[in-house]
């Protein structure tokens, strides 16, 4: 008789967190407890294990933005089929298994100092030791040896943003053409998030940080981002190779006159592409920019 009241005290202190509608009494567990509690649940629902449905089950992680007894507070664990070693993630933190040179909860991106790869097997490897050498020597010009420059080609090829001459064609190509001073570099993060740049890209990409100081041309085309640029701060954004290959050579605090187009860059931001001029802002161009801005009618 005194068992029989045990198993329907335990049958009404049994908590299963709303995952589970039955439990059992264990007797062992409850001997083990001082013989304080020796409930179980049975058949935990929702993707919850668990002798009170308090874990989540394998393939499956806490969402800690939701409180225990949720129907969701258990997510899938979303591996990156390339970046990761398995599908099974910690169950609290959602962190997934990842590869060598692979980073993110999810293990979608590279460490800082790996690049990508098309390589199933080594997604991300080390950046070769030219281009370390190139990006630590980005904010200075040092002097280089015969060898170091020749590298330098070889890694980097030629370089597409590298001064062009500046003419009135060119500026009727371009969807925009500003001023403007670079304030900030850091590697892209994950606001940038758009199509044209998936989470999986970023690792690939720099994120500068600039003050717009004159606008000398924009795209009158509604909905476009140059048609909405004004003065001010705005995000550009750069491949990381050409960054690092000085392919063109941004500086901190300097100002730039910059032609681009919009469908090579994200909606919102602007980007160096194959089309862009990138030239260190001499003040003698003043003028020069005032003419094209009233022959820009005769653009075709």
């Amino acid at each position: 008789m005194a068992q029989k009241r045990t198993v329907e005290q335990e049958s009404l202190v049994c908590q299963c967190n709303g995952h589970a509608r039955r439990c059992r009494f264990n007797l062992e567990l409850y001997k083990l407890s001082g013989r304080v509690s020796g409930g179980v649940c049975y058949n935990c629902q929702h993707d919850t294990t668990g002798r009170y449905c308090h874990y989540c089950r394998e393939g499956y992680y806490r969402d800690a933005t939701k409180a225990l007894n949720h129907r969701k507070v258990c997510k899938r664990c979303d591996c990156h089929p390339v970046g990761s070693t398995g599908k099974t993630c910690n169950h609290l933190s959602g962190q997934c298994p990842c590869k060598e040179g692979v980073t993110g909860l999810t293990c979608n991106r590279c460490v800082r100092g790996y690049q990508q790869t098309r390589s199933h097997v080594a997604p991300c490897i080390k950046v070769p030791t030219n281009a370390n050498m190139i990006q630590a020597e980005s904010a200075g010009n040092e002097y280089r040896e015969p060898e170091q420059v020749e590298e330098m080609k070889k890694y980097c090829g030629k370089c597409k943003a590298s001064p062009k001459k500046l003419n009135l064609n060119k500026f009727c190509m371009e969807d925009y053409a500003i001023l403007a001073k670079v304030i900030k570099q850091d590697r892209a993060s994950q606001d940038v998030s758009t199509e044209k740049y998936s989470i999986e890209r970023q690792n690939e990409i720099f994120k500068y940080e600039i003050n717009i100081q004159t606008i000398f041309k924009r795209n009158a085309m509604s909905g476009t981002t140059s048609s909405l640029l004004g003065r001010g701060h705005m995000i550009w954004l750069g491949p990381r190779k050409s960054v690092e290959c000085q392919c063109p050579k941004i500086k901190l605090n300097k100002s730039y006159l910059i032609l681009g187009r919009d469908v090579e860059a994200a909606p919102g931001y602007l980007a160096i592409g194959p089309s862009s001029v990138v030239l260190e802002w001499k003040d003698e161009w003043s003028l020069r920019m005032k003419r094209f801005q009233r022959r820009a009618r005769k653009c075709s």
